[in-house]
């Protein structure tokens, strides 16, 4: 599918169609918790290739917190996405 500016690839439960350029100036907004700092701190090509961490990062922009939920579910597709890339 198409966003505004690039094509994108999404599935069936993704509600909007946005590319990483489209989100890019609303995710490096400053966070200053050091926890989530940390938390957030992963190469932007994870970002770039995964919307579900976008959406996480502004659902914690846009609201403060995240669940203990969110954070595990972020932590676990960080952790995949360093084995498929062999990172540490």
């Amino acid at each position: 599918m198409r966003c505004k500016k690039n094509y994108v690839v999404v599935s069936r439960r993704q509600r909007e169609v946005v590319c990483y350029d489209c989100q890019k100036e609303e995710l490096h907004q400053e966070i200053k918790d050091p926890k989530m700092k940390h938390l957030f701190d992963i190469p932007e090509d994870f970002f770039k290739k995964n919307s579900f961490l976008r959406n996480i990062k502004l659902h914690y922009l846009r609201s403060g917190s995240l669940t203990p939920r969110q954070i595990e579910a972020f932590k676990k597709t960080v952790d995949e996405l360093k084995k498929e890339h062999g990172t540490k």
